[in-house]
Formats: C-alpha cells, structure tokens, sequence
C-alpha cells in the first residue's frame, strides 16, 4: 500500500506514473472479477482462499525480488500489481460470501463491523509500520515482511470448516453471471449504493498524490508517508467501533447516503490544509470514519437480502466497485494533480464527490425509500 506508491514515485517524480498503477491494477481486477463470483458460488470458498492467499505470497515475494534488483523498471513493478489486482479479485468475493455463514442473521452486522474493523486495522497499521520500515531499513525489507506475514492468513484459512456454498446449482459460467446481475436489477438500493461509491472513489479518492503530498508538500518523509496512508484507516476503525445504531436502521440506504457526503466534505478539507500536517492527517481521518459507516451499512444490506447461492457473485461485483473505484480515482488523481498540482487535485475531488451525493439519490429512489424489515425481493 505504501511502498508500491514509493517506490513507483522514486522511480519517476511523477503523479502521473503513481496514478497509473490504478488502471494497471483494474484492468485484471474486473476482468477476474466477472469469473470470481462464479467461482466462489460453486467450489469451496475455503480451498478458494488457500490458494488466492499463497498467491499473494508470491507477489510479495516478486516485489521483494524487484526492489533487490535496486532500480528494477516501472513496467515490471506495474505488471506485479496487476498480477496481485487479478489474485485479489479472486479472493475478495469467496472471503466476503463465507461471513454470513459463520455467525447467525442476527449477529451479521456486527460480524461485518468487526471484519470491517480488522482490515482497517491492517490498513493502519500496516502503512504506519511500512514507512518506518522503508525509512529505517528499505524497501525489500518491508516487502519481505509483507511475504513473512501470509503464513498467519494461511493458518487461518486452513482452520476454517469447509466452506461448500448452500443451494448451488448447475449453471454455465453465462447463467451465473446472468442470475446474480438480475438479482442485483432488482435491488435499487444496492445499485444506488454502489453509484454513491464509486462516486466518492473515482471523483475524490486522494491516494495516487500521497506521495508528492508527502515527500515535496509536507515535506514528512516516507515515515510521513505512512501516516497519510493510514489515517483514514484510524477514522475507520473509530467509525467501525462505533457502527452499532446501523443495525437498528430501518432506512440504511440513507445512512449510506450521509456518509459518503462526509467523505466528501473530510477530503475537501483534507485540501484546504496542506500548510499543517496534523490537521490533513484529522481530516483525513474523519473522511475515512465517514467511508467505514458507508461500507458497513452497504455491505449489511447486501448481506441480508443476498440468498447464500448468489452472495460470491454478489460480492464480486461489490469488490469491483469497492476497489475499482479507488484504482480509477488514482488515475484521476494523477492526472488532475499533473494539471492543478496534488493540493488542488484534493479539493476539486471532495467538492466533485460532494455535488454527486445531491444528486445520485434523485436516481436511485431507492436509496431513501429502502426499508429493511421488507424483506428480500424473490429470486
């Protein structure tokens, strides 16, 4: 998360270069996608994650190998990251469809909060650690501990019970895919959750002008570095401890709706602040609680209403608005900071994402009117 960036931004001194790793990473992430939700819905989900995670591993262990080489070329760090976007697609929607299945109905929303606030954690934690670790050490120490730390994920998958999807049925690859997007057809208030997303990803993700943020605006460092990719992790997990009301909504959709604005409104000010480096990080941090109330809502609607058999498809195609989204705002990210410079690029994304939050919901009527105590709508 941190030393890809880095290093990609060593590399070249340029925003541009940085923001393209996103579309070198969503290419093979939606191409993968479209087949992973299948396959989460028909094999077990347990051997699926094997694999995926040992994968990964082997990533890590390709960056740690390029970063030994000393200056290896841009192309093949973005071909690296291209081949770990595909992996993850795999992984995502066969770890998300497995949630439902290991807690009753009732606990759903706070499985899916505290799973929330795990990965938030790693996503503190684990910038924070990586930029001291490539100030102190380098960069192939920090990918090497990155390789050393799959064999926990690994232990973990291997304890789980076999994971056999429930009511499967026999489908083309074609059918599948056909079933769960008419599923989703009929469910406004996911597409209009979706559309809120990828409308605070796309237009105000701020990510791709960390780097030039960090090492020529605040003039922090990588350690500084860090801290600005982990902030909005901390304001996650606040926002994740504090997610308990969203199961008591019976209008979710407008919560999703709420938080994506202040998202919005966090990353404006996130702009505004580039003369006091605590201030960006409190700023950055509010905008990142705001998204993890906005994931937790989404997803436990998504949960709920999703019979077991379409959840892996179902889950695909959140994970390709989850991650596309933020891959496609690096790219905007590094063009428009080209342009306006990266402080600028900031403020015109949080206002950008701002005047889609007014206006989205006029599409997607179902994001207001949604009501949870309805039910799912028929297969």
């Amino acid at each position: 998360m941190v030393a890809v960036p880095y290093q990609v931004f060593l590399l070249t001194r340029s925003s541009l270069a940085v923001g393209l790793l996103g579309v070198v990473q969503l290419v093979p992430y939606v191409l993968c996608s479209f087949v992973a939700g299948a396959l989460a819905d028909r094999i077990d989900r347990r051997v699926v994650l094997l694999w995926t995670q040992t994968l990964l591993a082997a990533c890590s262990g390709l960056f740690m190998l390029a970063a030994l080489a000393g200056r290896p070329p841009v192309p093949v760090l973005y071909g690296i990251a291209a081949l770990a976007a595909g992996i993850s697609a795999v992984d995502q929607p066969a770890r998300s469809a497995t949630i439902p299945n290991l807690v009753r109905r009732s606990q759903l929303p706070s499985a899916i909060s505290l799973n929330f606030a795990l990965f938030q954690t790693g996503a503190l934690a684990g910038p924070a650690i990586g930029g001291a670790v490539i100030a102190r050490v380098g960069l192939p120490v920090a990918y090497g501990i990155d390789v050393a730390t799959f064999a926990a994920a690994i232990v973990a998958v291997f304890l789980l019970t076999p994971q056999v999807p429930v009511g499967k049925r026999a489908e083309s690859p074609v059918q599948a895919l056909s079933a769960g997007f008419a599923f989703l057809r009929r469910l406004p208030v996911v597409m209009g959750g979706y559309a809120l997303d990828l409308n605070a990803m796309i237009l105000s993700s701020p990510r791709a002008v960390f780097p030039a943020l960090g090492l020529t605006v605040f003039h922090v460092g990588p350690a500084g570095l860090g801290l600005l990719y982990a902030a909005p992790g901390v304001g996650a997990i606040i926002g994740s401890l504090f997610s308990g009301f969203i199961r008591h909504l019976r209008h979710p959709g407008r919560a999703v709706l709420f938080a994506v604005g202040g998202w919005g409104l966090g990353i404006t000010l996130f702009g505004l602040v580039t003369a006091s480096f605590p201030l960006a990080l409190l700023f950055l941090a509010c905008a990142g609680g705001s998204d993890a109330l906005s994931a937790i809502a989404r997803n436990t609607i998504q949960q709920t209403v999703a019979p077991d058999r379409l959840r892996g498809r179902l889950a695909a195609v959140g994970s390709m608005v989850v991650v596309g989204g933020p891959y496609l705002g690096d790219t905007r990210a590094g063009i428009v900071a080209s342009a306006t410079g990266p402080g600028a690029a900031v403020v015109l994304g949080g206002l950008m994402c701002l005047g889609g939050c007014a206006v989205l919901p006029l599409a997607f009527r179902g994001l207001w009117t949604f009501d949870m105590t309805a039910g799912a709508p028929p297969e």
